[in-house]
């Protein structure tokens, strides 16, 4: 019916940030049901069964569902202020390939679903991947509704807003049990297949990453009649740990650690912070490399925080470690598309948290900037098209032949 980027076009204006630039789409909220009701709309009218699972994850369904299914998708949500392409070019792609398919008269022996994953990006609830994580029952279903976004509604009150029952959250083993295998299609969130000249490739693992948030604990005060020496400014601490995550990752090979947010409270100009909240993003190639990192810069943070008469406490909000996609899987698909090149990346996604669960694999498409979770994030048009071409290759694969 029609191609990635005239797919993408249709959805151009939902959730535009006309503050941050990009978008600002997260889970369940206007924007979010704004898109979830367009892809019902796509998957409708091409015959596909859509329907909501427990945990807020869409389905659509070409064949009647089933165990050993091929399933593709990905997200709609996005970070705040971020690209175009993060999440739903994986899932424009899945459409646009089923309209490849079905225009040289394929039909699948085997169920294929096309899947969009709630809250991937975390952006509104703090836990990425929590759509896919519920579903794998990789995270604890009380604490997720108990989850806050930062206006202080819960998630259980915001997917009850959407008509979801809050007290069905939760492991689906049905659902799962139904997933032969999964493929994503994803941009690429570096420049790896830029350097490697090659529209489309193939991934081989996801560095070990978590969140994590500190909370420094000060007294607040006037900042203008309380001088230094009568201080406890959480700010200080707070600001060490920023510095402490750059210089620590950069003493681990292939580690990364960001601090990305930071709330003080009350957050006055002329305001000494009573609190500051701090979110520690770190990243490594091995568990215990990542695990590492964040004690370190956490120790550092503590004794800034002891010296300023500060206390911090420190709650881990998400934890995935390395995930090595299946090799077997990854070189079949591979010798299918003519040898498309393998590369790790340290971007965290749905695909990731099912490879534990289910055969699983990622296709990505080259990114020209390298940028990601930004406005810049770009794939060119022809690169799209290339990949919806992969990725119809590998489910007519895949789907061609029953179990």
């Amino acid at each position: 019916m029609s191609g990635a980027t005239t797919l993408l076009g249709a959805i151009a204006d939902v959730g535009a940030d006309r503050v941050r630039g990009g978008y600002s789409r997260h889970g369940f909220d206007h924007a979010d049901a704004e898109l979830r009701e367009w892809f019902s709309s796509e998957a409708a009218a091409r015959g596909l069964d859509v329907h909501t699972d427990r945990n807020g994850n869409l389905w659509a369904w070409w064949g009647t569902p089933g165990p050993g299914a091929v399933v593709t998708g990905s997200h709609l949500d996005s970070v705040p202020g971020g690209g175009a392409f993060d999440g739903p070019l994986g899932v424009v792609s899945a459409l646009a390939a089923v309209d490849t398919l079905r225009a040289t008269g394929f039909r699948p022996a085997r169920p294929v679903a096309v899947v969009v994953f709630a809250e991937e990006e975390g952006g509104r609830f703090g836990v990425p991947c929590l759509g896919s994580r519920l579903l794998a029952g990789t995270f604890d279903v009380d604490r997720a509704r108990r989850l806050r976004d930062p206006d202080g509604v819960t998630l259980a009150e915001a997917v009850r807003a959407t008509g979801l029952d809050p007290a069905h959250l939760g492991p689906d083993p049905e659902a799962l049990s139904r997933i032969g295998c999964f493929v994503e299609l994803h941009v690429e969130q570096g420049r790896g297949l830029v350097n490697l000249d090659a529209p489309v490739g193939l991934a081989d693992s996801i560095l070990a990453h978590g969140r994590w948030r500190l909370t420094f604990h000060g007294e607040g005060n006037h900042a203008g009649a309380t001088p230094l020496t009568d201080r406890r400014d959480p700010m200080l601490p707070a600001a060490s740990l920023v510095l402490a995550a750059r210089r620590v990752a950069g003493s681990v090979p292939g580690a990364r650690a960001t601090v990305g947010r930071l709330v003080p409270n009350p957050g006055g100009t002329n305001v000494i912070p009573s609190t500051v909240d701090v979110w520690l993003d770190a990243r490594a190639p091995g568990d215990g490399d990542t695990r590492h990192a964040v004690d370190e810069i956490v120790a550092t943070a503590r004794e800034t925080a002891e010296r300023e008469g500060c206390t911090v406490t420190v709650h881990e909000e998400s934890y995935t470690g390395t995930v090595t996609f299946d090799s077997r899987l990854r070189d079949e698909l591979a010798g299918v598309l003519g040898g498309a090149p393998a590369l790790p990346t340290g971007a965290g996604h749905d695909a990731g948290v099912l490879a534990d669960r289910v055969p699983t694999a990622m296709l990505f498409v080259r990114n020209p900037t390298g940028v990601s979770h930004a406005p810049a994030e770009h794939a060119d048009a022809d690169d799209c098209e290339a990949g919806v071409a992969a990725l119809a290759r590998v489910l007519a694969h895949l789907a061609g032949t029953p179990c």
